[in-house]
């Protein structure tokens, strides 16, 4: 239990700094998408260092994070056990096992585009940047709430934030259908 701060702050950087690379790699995805569709020589050059921006992000950020951040959670864990018998850590447990599906998916997308392999438009891939942002919430909240009647308020929050975040996306789309330079 010495160590217990530090690895509690070691394992909070990491997810810090694990969510940041999902919030930033969708957009890259976004910018890349929208390159495509561009003309030549503007396509070679954008799409060009756009895959190498995300192969960056993706292998020297996001991955290593991710990994850091579940072995300093399993070494809490480890730490204390009890944890384990807590319908909240079910729970979390869940939603991390949800975080890395969504961190998959972005690998395959990654994969995808880096071949110039083009399946999502930039609309569904900014509708698909919000995942991680209601993992997050729901996350947070969560761990600091923890009481399981506060959990019904925090679900309908996560829908609320759900609904503002696709009415912000849907605004953004009439925003740039009138200035494409927004």
């Amino acid at each position: 239990m010495e160590y217990y701060n530090y690895i509690k702050a070691l394992h909070l950087i990491f997810v810090i700094t694990w969510f940041a690379g999902l919030f930033y790699i969708p957009r890259l995805f976004i910018y890349q998408i929208e390159a495509n569709a561009k003309k030549e020589p503007e396509r070679s050059i954008l799409t060009d260092q756009l895959k190498l921006m995300t192969k960056r992000l993706w292998f020297i950020i996001t991955w290593p994070s991710a990994i850091l951040a579940s072995i300093f959670a399993f070494s809490l864990l480890y730490m204390i056990p009890e944890w384990l018998q807590q319908p909240w850590m079910h729970v979390k447990l869940g939603f991390v096992v949800l975080l890395y599906a969504y961190h998959i998916k972005c690998h395959l997308i990654f994969k995808q585009l880096q071949k110039d392999v083009v399946k999502w438009s930039s609309n569904q891939m900014r509708i698909w940047n919000e995942g991680s942002t209601l993992i997050l919430f729901s996350v947070i909240f969560l761990v600091i709430v923890r009481d399981a009647i506060n959990w019904i308020y925090g679900v309908a929050g996560i829908f609320v934030l759900a609904i503002m975040l696709m009415l912000g996306i849907k605004l953004y789309k009439r925003i740039r259908a009138k200035n494409p330079d927004a």
